[in-house]
């Protein structure tokens, strides 16, 4: 199973859950990391660029990377780190048949129904991945966290820094 063959949305959402079975689960862990109570001055985003769809094992790597960066040069007190989709669209597969002469077993089927086989995220251009909030001393950590987040992700994406009003 490729990235690449679920990447762009083809169809109808496809969720109702109640009415199918055997539905892999969200790998994705935790969505907040960090300080929750606490308020910080700025926030920086990771900002998708084209419509599409995120797997889970996509989002929850993209998780775990930017998190270690920042636990590893602030601690777990001077950041607020947020994973914005949630993975709701369950992705189909027809599975084929890998023996020999496969070929004999696998015509007649245009467009097959498949099974389910995990979920993904479906994004819109120019909606936040990842948000971290952090003070002024921490905006280049927090760059450098969303870059190698930015690796994970099959789409284009791009850093924003925003000054929130101020702490309370």
């Amino acid at each position: 199973m490729n990235a690449r063959n679920f990447r762009d949305p083809k169809g109808m959402a496809y969720t109702r859950r109640k009415f199918m079975g055997g539905i892999p689960g969200n790998k994705i862990v935790k969505y907040t990391m960090g300080n929750t109570s606490k308020k910080f001055p700025f926030r920086v985003e990771l900002v998708n660029l084209e419509y599409g769809q995120i797997r889970n094992n996509s989002l929850e790597s993209a998780r775990i990377a930017a998190n270690r960066q920042l636990e590893l040069q602030l601690g777990k007190d001077l950041y607020y780190m947020k994973v914005v989709p949630f993975p709701h669209i369950v992705l189909r597969e027809h599975k084929r048949v890998n023996v020999a002469q496969a070929d004999r077993f696998q015509e007649g089927m245009k467009r097959p129904y498949g099974k389910p086989t995990g979920v993904a995220a479906r994004v819109k251009r120019g909606e936040p991945l990842i948000t971290i909030e952090v003070e002024k001393e921490g905006i280049d950590v927090a760059k450098e966290a969303l870059q190698r987040a930015q690796d994970k992700f099959p789409m284009p994406s791009k850093i924003f820094i925003t000054e929130l009003a101020a702490a309370e």
